[in-house]
C-alpha cells in the first residue's frame, strides 16, 4: 500500500503549475490545516506571508526544544513525520501560507482553526481544521444533530468572506472531519460573488448536515462542486444527511482508525477506491441515524449537554489530559452523577435505550448482501 508519505516522494519535487492538484493533494493540504502554526503563520488580520517551507523549518526547530515541543500540540503522530517530510518538498514547501487562525472558546463552545495556502498555479486553497482534542471541540460536533447551525459553521462563513477580500482568483475549499463539513457549509452560505470562484470543495470523511441547509439554494448552488471521499468503515463521515455523492477509499487500517488521512491509500495522482463501504459502516449509519430521528431536538440537546456536564467534572479539557489521569478523573465523573439529577439521569437512560433499541432493530444490516 502506498500512503501519502509516498506520494509526497513521488510528486514532491513538481509544484502545482506543473502537475495539477489532485484528490491526494486536497488531504495533504488538510493534514496541513491541522500542524499547529500558533505565533509561526500570519493571522487573517494581516496581509503577510510565509512559505510553508519556512514555517514547518521553524516548527521544526521547535520540536527540537523541549520546553517549546510541550507546548506544542499534535492531533495525529504522523504529523510529527508530516512536518520533517514537508522541508525537503518543493510540491507544498514553495506554497504560501497566511491567514492562520486558531479559536477555542469553552463559553460560546466553538472550536474553530483554519488556513488559507496559495498553492502557486492562481489558486488558493482555504482547508479549515477538523475537530481537535478539546471537550468543546467534540461538543460542538454532536450539537450539529440538534442544531441547524453552530458557531464554528458561522466562524467559516465568515472566516472565507474575510479571506476572499485579501485574495485574488479562484478559491478552492476542503477539510477532514468537521473542516470538511465546514467547507462546505462555507461555500454554501457565502456570498454569490465569492460563490462563483469557487472552483471546488472537498469533504473528507466529514459529517453532514441539518436537513435545512440540505434544503438550501444556497447548497444547490454548490452542489456539483463538492468532492465527498470517505474510508470503506467510515462512521463519521456517514453521519446526518449529505445531500452529494462521495467516492469510498481503501484504508489500510480498520474501524474507526479509518478515519485518519494517513491510512488512506494513494496512486501517483489520486486515491484508491473501493465499491462501497462496508456492512459494518452502513450499520452503524442506519442505528446512528434511526436512533437521533427517534429523539426530538430538545431530547438531543439534553442528553448531550447532560454527557458534557459529566466529563466537565472530570476536570480534564481534552481527551489526551482525561487519560493520563484517568483514575481521579473517572472517579470525578461517578462522582457527578449523583450530582446532575433525576431528570439528567432520566435523559441518559432513555436515551441509551433508544439506542440499543435502533442497533438491534438494523442488526440484519450485517448480514444483507451487498
Amino acid at each position: 500500500m502506498s500512503t501519502i508519505f509516498d506520494y509526497l516522494t513521488w510528486r514532491g519535487d513538481l509544484d502545482f503549475s506543473q502537475s495539477p492538484l489532485n484528490p491526494v493533494d486536497n488531504i495533504i493540504l488538510c493534514q496541513i490545516a491541522y500542524l499547529p502554526f500558533d505565533g509561526i503563520v500570519p493571522g487573517p488580520d494581516e496581509q503577510a506571508e510565509i512559505s510553508a517551507k519556512d514555517a514547518v523549518q521553524i516548527l521544526y526547530q521547535k520540536m527540537q526544544d523541549k520546553d517549546e515541543r510541550a507546548k506544542l500540540q499534535f492531533l495525529f503522530k504522523e504529523d510529527v513525520t508530516l512536518v520533517g517530510v514537508l522541508r525537503d518538498a518543493n510540491r507544498f514547501g514553495n506554497c504560501r501560507l497566511r491567514g492562520y487562525v486558531n479559536h477555542i472558546d469553552t463559553d460560546k463552545e466553538i472550536q474553530f482553526s483554519a488556513l488559507c495556502v496559495n498553492t502557486g498555479d492562481g489558486s488558493h486553497f482555504i482547508a479549515y481544521r477538523g475537530t481537535d482534542v478539546t471537550f468543546v471541540g467534540w461538543k460542538e460536533n454532536f450539537n450539529m444533530s440538534f442544531s441547524e447551525v453552530v458557531p464554528a459553521q458561522l466562524a467559516a462563513v465568515d472566516y472565507l468572506a474575510e479571506m476572499a477580500k485579501k485574495i485574488k482568483g479562484p478559491l478552492r475549499l476542503g477539510g477532514h472531519s468537521k473542516g470538511g463539513n465546514l467547507a462546505v457549509y462555507a461555500a454554501s452560505q457565502c456570498g454569490k460573488k465569492i460563490q462563483r470562484r469557487v472552483t471546488a470543495i472537498y469533504s473528507n470523511d466529514a459529517p453532514g448536515f441539518h436537513e435545512s441547509v440540505i434544503a438550501g439554494e444556497g447548497f444547490a448552488a454548490i452542489k456539483e462542486r463538492i468532492y465527498a471521499f470517505i474510508p470503506q468503515s467510515s462512521v463519521v463521515g456517514m453521519l446526518l444527511e449529505h445531500g452529494s455523492t462521495y467516492k469510498t477509499i481503501k484504508s489500510s487500517e480498520s474501524g474507526l482508525l479509518q478515519h485518519e488521512q494517513y491510512t488512506w491509500e494513494v496512486t501517483h495522482n489520486d486515491m484508491v477506491y473501493v465499491d462501497d463501504v462496508t456492512q459494518g459502516s452502513r450499520f452503524v449509519d442506519k442505528t446512528l441515524k434511526d436512533w437521533i430521528a427517534s429523539l426530538d431536538n430538545t431530547h438531543r440537546a439534553q442528553f448531550i449537554e447532560a454527557l458534557y456536564t459529566i466529563l466537565c467534572a472530570s476536570q480534564a479539557k481534552t481527551i489526551p489530559e482525561l487519560e493520563r489521569s484517568w483514575p481521579k478523573s473517572a472517579a470525578r465523573m461517578l462522582q457527578s452523577l449523583g450530582d446532575i439529577g433525576e431528570p439528567a439521569k432520566n435523559i441518559i437512560k432513555t436515551s441509551l435505550a433508544a439506542l440499543f433499541h435502533a442497533a438491534r432493530n438494523n442488526i440484519d444490516t450485517l448480514l444483507q448482501k451487498k
